[in-house]
Parts: C-alpha cells; sequence; structure tokens
C-alpha cells in the first residue's frame, strides 16, 4: 500500500479521521472503544474511568450511534475477506442491561463468534450480581460477495478456544488498556505467518495493537483523539523490542502436534472422519 498511512498514528476525532481514508485499505482491526461507563463506575479496587480529551459519559443512545458509524466506516476501509476484532463490555445502567450487541447487528459486519475474555478477576466487587470477570469480544466478519462463512482457522489457532482467559495489564498509565497478548492473538490467528499487511485500531490509546502488529511484522495504523496518548504510543513502539517476551509467550500457545487434515490422513479419526468411515455418522 503506497497511501503514506502505513505504520503512522493520527491524532483526531475518529470519525473524521476514518471517513477521510480510501477503501479496502485494511486486513485486520481491533480496538477496544471506550465503554461510556458515565465515569461514576468504580469498585474497591479501580477508580472510575476517565480518559484524556474524551468524555465517557454520553447519552447512550448517541454513544451506540456513534459507535454505529464507526463500525460501518471501518467496514468500509476493510478489504472482503478482512476481520475486525472489537471487545466491549455487558453494562447496567439504573438496572437496565445495555449489551454491545444491541449495536453491532444495526452495523454492516457479520458477527462471526463472540468470544469470552476471561479477565480472571472484578474490578467492582459489590454484590449487586456476580462479580464480573468477563468481556466480550466480538470477531466480526467481512464477506467476500455473500460467501458470509469465511476462511476456516488453522488447528494451531482454533485450539484456543472462545474463552480466553487473560489477565489485565497491570500498572499502566493508560485507564483501560488490554494486555499484548490480546490483539496479538486476533492478528496471529487471522494472518498466521504473513507479513507486512495492515492492521488498524481506531481507539489505539497507549498503543497496545499497534505494537502486536509490529512485532508480527505488519503495518499498522492507529486513531486516538489524546496527543497525550498517541505520544504515548508513539514512544512504546519505539521501544517495542521490549515486549518481545510477551508476544512469545502468546505465540507458543499457537502449536499442535499435528493438524485436522493430517489426523484424517494417517487414520487417527474414527467414525465419519476415518479411511473407511465415510458412510458411518458421527457419534456425539
Amino acid at each position: 500500500m503506497e497511501n503514506g498511512l502505513e505504520d503512522r498514528i493520527i491524532t483526531g476525532d475518529v470519525l473524521e479521521v476514518l471517513k477521510s481514508l480510501p477503501d479496502e485499505i485494511i486486513d485486520i482491526s481491533v480496538t477496544s472503544p471506550p465503554y461510556n461507563k458515565q465515569e461514576n463506575k468504580k469498585g474497591w479496587l479501580v477508580k472510575n474511568v476517565e480518559y484524556s480529551h474524551s468524555s465517557d459519559a454520553k447519552p447512550e443512545d448517541l454513544y451506540q450511534q456513534e459507535q454505529i458509524l464507526m463500525l460501518n466506516e471501518v467496514f468500509r476501509i476493510t478489504k472482503p475477506g478482512g476481520c475486525f476484532f472489537y471487545n466491549h463490555k455487558i453494562r447496567w445502567e439504573k438496572g437496565t442491561l445495555l449489551h454491545p450487541i444491541s449495536w453491532l447487528s444495526k452495523s454492516d459486519w457479520t458477527i462471526k463468534q463472540e468470544i469470552i475474555w476471561d479477565r480472571m478477576i472484578a474490578a467492582n466487587i459489590r454484590g449487586w450480581r456476580f462479580w464480573q470477570v468477563e468481556e466480550r469480544i466480538y470477531w466480526l466478519y467481512k464477506p467476500i460477495k455473500s460467501h458470509l462463512i469465511g476462511k476456516e482457522l488453522e488447528s494451531r489457532h482454533a485450539k484456543l478456544t472462545s474463552i480466553w482467559r487473560i489477565r489485565p495489564e497491570p500498572n499502566t498509565v493508560h485507564p483501560a488498556p488490554f494486555p499484548l497478548a490480546l490483539p496479538a492473538r486476533a492478528i496471529y490467528s487471522i494472518l498466521g505467518d504473513n507479513k507486512g499487511l495492515m492492521v488498524l485500531d481506531p481507539y489505539c490509546g497507549s498503543g497496545t495493537t499497534l505494537v502486536a502488529a509490529k512485532l508480527l511484522g505488519h503495518h499498522y495504523l492507529g486513531i486516538d483523539i489524546s496527543p497525550k496518548y498517541t505520544k504515548m504510543a508513539d514512544e512504546r513502539i519505539e521501544n517495542c523490542i521490549f515486549e518481545i517476551g510477551k508476544l512469545n509467550q502468546e505465540m507458543a500457545l499457537h502449536n499442535v502436534s499435528s493438524s485436522f487434515s493430517e489426523k484424517k490422513k494417517n487414520g487417527n479419526f474414527t467414525g465419519k472422519y476415518s479411511p473407511s468411515g465415510n458412510n458411518q455418522k458421527e457419534l456425539f
């Protein structure tokens, strides 16, 4: 791609920046937007979240509409067959449940899978509900023509399951970063050992997605409204080699002794997939 957008972080309003970008330039996006927690949600373990240069206390209908517009702009600039991993959470406001699916289902994306991010810790340990230790990661897909299913994951990636047990990043200066393993898993599972593809984070914050992209050998494009965070992300990318250990820990999990096709070829399956079992039914 020769449009000057490779390996850049742009400071600005996410919708304004996205609208300025050309069609079909992105291979995969990973992000976690502000959750609109009204800046009044805190627990015994964390303070209420407040972002630099932006408000996390918008009217909910406005917030959801902005998210739909953002999602559709990212869809437009994504190549057919590309993906978007969108991290959010279930919220409650005055007793009403607010679920990300309510606005994701109104976007242009095909929802391929809902992944549970098991953070293993709860920020708010009051007993209004069972302690919430999970968030959602939505694997969104831009179909090629009418083919909604897309390409099959390699076994070494798919075996990591739809529950990702990854602890949050501790002791950070950004109020709500996710750990490097999270975007690294998404990017590596989809792009594999390919290099030089284009990764976007439209709310890049401290730059975790961009660091993962660079360490995996890809180009990156980040957007954030805060000059403080974009400066932080630039500095972090310059020193990203110091995070290679975290990446290597994640990549070591993407390993199988033999693939599904190899086991099938070698006759290691029974029933339908055995060499002589083409007419047999699978037993469950």
